[in-house]
């Protein structure tokens, strides 16, 4: 049997680090819809991750992405996040907007534009510094579109060559969470295209370096979870990147394609100590919303990974493993199915309501007037985000 004073503990004490960008204008590669009471910069970021963290008692940390966030003072944005009851997570490197990165950011065959890109690594190393962050995180564009474009192997060294500088860089309690992704803007090769090049590189690097698992990087019908379950097993998984697809992209809420494959994910993470605040796993969001209303879409977001969570915490390990050691692969299932069919809505209701919270998230969001204070209070300046 579960014991359900556990799994409430577990979730009470659930972390789940919300995207700055998710608050500003962001969306797909074609175009941005801009909406109104969108922040303006980081801080008014900071004040609308509030919101979040006030509604769901479990997203408290937010990561940054630099320079989308750079300000003049990293520890008065520290300041102003404690304030708020929030702290600064992963600081996220941008080597990909800038022409001079047409042909690859470190593994660019000019010596000066891998150094302008090393260079701004290592400044985001600076700006953990100031922020207290723990996590770097490094994303790559790099690749060709052409065979004969450039060498494989060369650009595998290059990228060795700067891993290692910032590595070497890294302070005490701070890490890199190497990302990697099958394809885009990259189609011939990419750099970094799965798990196994990201482990490659992370495992001849150190014990400062993890992978970061982005669910919607991979070739459909990849198996998600057994992709975490090793790297958990090899001590290798620094985070995630929770987010959803349907086709190419991954944008979207996280749950909203396969949330069964969420559940699946977040199940090897629970029976394999991955909820541990020790095991170091940071659950990240990763998501633009572009036609949702930005708050209530993240607010959603967190509490889809609170209900996946919640049913793997619910599988009956004893009788699983009763199960497999029999042999008996019917039954063995039915113990899962029965944890993801469960409604687990009440239960995280019950929750909420302990930790002195409303049951419902979204309902206490949309009548505690933040909408409509945005709206009015944020007019005039330039609103948060990228172009497209």
């Amino acid at each position: 049997m579960t014991d359900l004073s556990a799994v409430k503990a577990a979730l009470k004490s659930q972390r789940i680090e919300t995207p700055s960008w998710a608050y500003g204008n962001s969306g797909t590669r074609f175009k941005v819809f801009a909406q109104p009471g969108v922040p303006r910069n980081p801080y008014e970021k900071l004040d609308d991750a509030a919101q979040v963290q006030a509604a769901t008692g479990v997203a408290p940390v937010v990561a940054l992405h630099i320079p989308w966030d750079r300000v003049d003072d990293y520890a008065a944005l520290a300041a102003h996040a404690g304030d708020r009851g929030l702290e600064l997570g992963a600081i996220n490197t941008n080597v990909f907007q800038d022409d001079d990165y047409k042909l690859g950011s470190v593994c660019h065959p000019d010596p000066a534009v891998r150094a302008k890109a090393l260079a701004h690594l290592l400044e985001c190393v600076d700006i953990m510094d100031a922020t207290g962050s723990r996590d770097l995180k490094l994303w790559f564009a790099d690749g060709t579109n052409y065979p004969g474009q450039d060498d494989v192997t060369t650009r595998q060294d290059r990228l060795a060559e700067a891993l290692t500088a910032v590595y070497e860089r890294l302070g005490e309690g701070q890490r890199m969470l190497l990302e990697y992704k099958l394809f885009e803007p990259s189609f011939y090769t990419t750099d970094v295209p799965d798990w196994g090049t990201a482990y490659a590189h992370c495992l001849k690097l150190g014990p400062k370096a993890q992978v970061v698992v982005d669910t919607g990087h991979h070739a459909p019908g990849t198996n998600i979870e057994f992709i975490v379950a090793l790297l958990l097993r090899e001590g290798k998984l620094g985070g995630f990147d929770f987010n959803s697809r349907f086709y190419a992209d991954d944008d979207l809420m996280v749950g909203a394609a396969d949330p069964f494959q969420l559940f699946r994910i977040m199940h090897e993470v629970a029976k394999n100590r991955g909820l541990a605040p020790e095991t170091g796993v940071a659950f990240m969001l990763d998501q633009c919303h572009n036609i949702e209303a930005k708050i209530p879409a993240i607010i959603r977001s967190v509490m889809n990974v609170q209900e996946a969570t919640a049913k793997a915490l619910l599988v009956d390990t004893a009788a699983l493993r009763a199960a497999q050691q029999a042999g008996d692969v019917l039954e063995a299932n039915a113990v899962l199915m029965d944890a993801y069919n469960t409604d687990v809505r009440p239960l995280l209701a019950e929750v909420r309501e302990e930790q002195g919270l409303a049951p419902d998230p979204i309902r206490a969001y949309r009548t505690n007037g933040w909408a409509e204070r945005i709206v009015a209070d944020r007019v005039g300046g330039e609103q948060a985000g990228w172009g497209a």
